[in-house]
């Protein structure tokens, strides 16, 4: 699970065995978890929450949200590094 960066307290990362999914992030506190909160990337850099499997507070959640679609461009290029892969599929 490569970590991609740091707030706060929360890692943002990948999940090594999921690049037939659509571009995503996992949120969580502490060790990775595969019920973390999942948030999904579209090709607009917006982020749609698929599931908020930590409990992350909304206003936390939400200022999470803005970090992470402002880091768009280093998290696809981290995704096609990390997978290999020369195109991204989008959730929407």
């Amino acid at each position: 699970m490569p970590s991609l960066f740091q707030i706060g307290s929360y890692r943002v990362y990948f999940w090594s065995n999921e690049n037939n999914e659509p571009i995503h992030v996992h949120v969580g506190i502490g060790k990775p978890t595969p019920n973390a909160t999942k948030i999904w990337i579209t090709s607009s850099g917006r982020c749609i929450i698929a599931n908020n499997g930590s409990r992350i507070p909304t206003n936390e959640l939400n200022e999470l949200l803005e970090i992470i679609s402002a880091q768009f461009f280093m998290i696809c290029n981290a995704w096609k590094d990390h997978f290999k892969v020369d195109e991204i599929k989008f959730y929407c």
